[in-house]
C-alpha cells in the first residue's frame, strides 16, 4: 500500500516537473517573439516646409461706434400730446419726433405781443417827445429798455413753443421708443435712440511697438459674427496721440462703410491693419504642430534602411518656435527648414523614432483664406 502511494507521489512530481519546463520553453519563446516583433508603421499624411510670402498685416479686437449718435431726450417739461414717429425707421435731420402741449404757452403769447406792441409805441413817442426836448433822456432810455424787454419775452415764448416740438437733430435710424402719449415729461428724460450708422467707427488698439508703422490713411479690413463668409474695407481716420499708461496700447479709430447695415455699435469684431509690403515667411500646416506648454514640436519624416535593407520611413520630434497664423496654416520662425517632410496630421498619436508610411489620398486641403462648407 505504501508503495503504490509513493509510486503515485513519485508519478505527480515528474508530471509537474514536465509541465513546468514545458511553460518555461513557452514563455521563453515567447520573450524572444516579442524581442525580435516590430509593430507595422503608421499611416501618415504629410506636407513639405515651403515659403511663402504674407502680406504684413497687425490684427487686434474692436468695436462698433455710431459716427453720430446720441439719446434724444426733452429739453422741457411737458406732456407728450403727439407721436410722428416709428421705432426702427429712418429719420431725417429736422423731422419732428414728438409734440408737447404748448396750450399754456398759446395763451400767453397774445398778451406777450400786444405788451410788445405797446411799448414799441411808447419808445417811438419817447424818441420824438426826446427830439423836441421835452423829456429827459433817462425817461428815453426807460422806454427802450421796456420796449427791448417785452420783445425778449415774445421771443422767449415763441421758442419755448418751438422746443416742445422735439425734432431729429441729425439723419439717422431710430431706435425703441421709451416715452408714451399723454406722458408727462421731464427736463432730459430720454425719447428715442438715434445713430448714424453709414459710414459707421471701428475703435480697436494695438501694442506701442508699432506706433511708427501706423497713420491715418492705411487700409483695414474687418470681420465678424455678424458677417459670416464676409470682409469689409475701410482705412484708419484716427490715430490717438496718446498711449494708455496702463495697457501701453495705442488707441485707434477706422471708418467703414456700412450700406446694408449690418453693422451695428457695440458689435465685437476683429480688425486686420494692412501694412506696405509683404513679408517671407516659413509655413507650414497648423494641424501639423503638438502643442505643448513647454514647447510645440512637429514630426520631421526621414529616411531610414531596415536591417533587411528595404528603405523606409522614420520620424524625428523637432521643436520649433512658431510665429502667426493664418487660415490653416502657422508660420514658423525657427527649428525647420525649407524643403523638411513633416506629418501634417494626426500628430498627436505619434512618437520619436516611430516607423511610418506616407499616404496623401486623403490629405486635406490646406488654405491660407479656408471657406469651409456646410455640409
Amino acid at each position: 500500500m505504501k508503495k503504490r502511494i509513493l509510486l503515485v507521489l513519485v508519478g505527480l512530481v515528474v508530471l509537474i516537473a514536465a509541465l513546468a519546463g514545458i511553460k518555461a520553453l513557452q514563455i521563453g519563446a515567447m520573450i524572444d517573439q516579442g524581442k525580435k516583433f516590430q509593430p507595422p508603421p503608421e499611416t501618415v499624411t504629410s506636407a513639405i516646409v515651403k515659403t511663402d510670402s504674407w502680406e504684413n498685416t497687425l490684427t487686434s479686437v474692436g468695436s462698433l461706434t455710431a459716427v453720430q449718435g446720441v439719446t434724444v431726450s426733452a429739453e422741457l417739461p411737458g406732456k407728450v400730446v403727439r407721436i410722428v414717429f416709428e421705432p426702427g425707421t429712418q429719420i431725417r435731420k429736422g423731422e419732428p419726433l414728438l409734440y408737447q402741449d404748448i396750450s399754456s404757452e398759446e395763451a400767453q403769447l397774445p398778451g406777450a405781443m400786444a405788451q410788445a406792441t405797446v411799448s414799441h409805441t411808447n419808445f417811438e413817442r419817447s424818441t420824438q417827445l426826446f427830439a423836441k426836448g421835452i423829456i429827459s433822456a433817462a425817461d428815453r432810455d426807460n422806454a427802450i429798455a421796456i420796449a427791448g424787454q417785452a420783445a425778449a419775452q415774445v421771443e422767449n415764448i415763441r421758442a419755448t413753443i418751438a422746443k416742445k416740438t422735439v425734432r431729429a437733430p441729425f439723419t439717422g435710424h431710430l431706435g425703441i421708443r421709451q416715452i408714451n402719449l399723454g406722458q408727462v415729461l421731464r427736463e432730459g428724460d430720454p425719447i428715442v435712440t438715434l445713430q448714424a450708422l453709414d459710414p459707421i467707427f471701428v475703435d480697436f488698439t494695438l501694442p506701442q511697438q508699432h506706433v511708427s508703422l501706423l497713420r491715418p490713411g492705411l487700409k483695414v479690413q474687418i470681420t465678424g459674427d455678424a458677417l459670416p463668409g464676409q470682409t469689409i474695407e475701410g482705412r484708419i481716420t484716427t490715430v490717438n496721440p496718446q498711449v494708455d499708461a496702463d495697457t501701453r496700447n495705442i488707441r485707434l479709430q477706422a471708418t467703414v462703410a456700412n450700406h446694408a447695415g449690418k453693422l451695428l455699435p457695440g458689435m465685437f469684431i476683429t480688425v486686420a491693419v494692412r501694412l506696405p509690403g509683404r513679408q517671407q515667411v516659413m509655413v507650414i500646416p497648423a494641424t501639423a504642430v503638438l502643442y505643448a506648454p513647454y514647447s510645440d514640436s512637429v514630426f520631421v519624416i526621414e529616411d531610414q534602411k531596415a536591417k533587411d535593407g528595404k528603405a523606409g520611413k522614420i520620424l524625428r520630434q523637432q521643436f520649433v518656435r512658431l510665429g502667426e497664423r493664418r487660415g490653416d496654416f502657422v508660420a514658423v520662425a525657427s527649428g525647420l527648414k525649407e524643403g523638411e517632410t513633416i506629418v501634417s496630421t494626426g500628430v498627436f498619436k505619434l512618437r520619436n523614432g516611430q516607423s511610418v508610411v506616407v499616404d496623401n489620398k486623403l490629405a486635406p486641403d490646406f488654405q491660407q483664406a479656408p471657406k469651409p462648407e456646410n455640409n
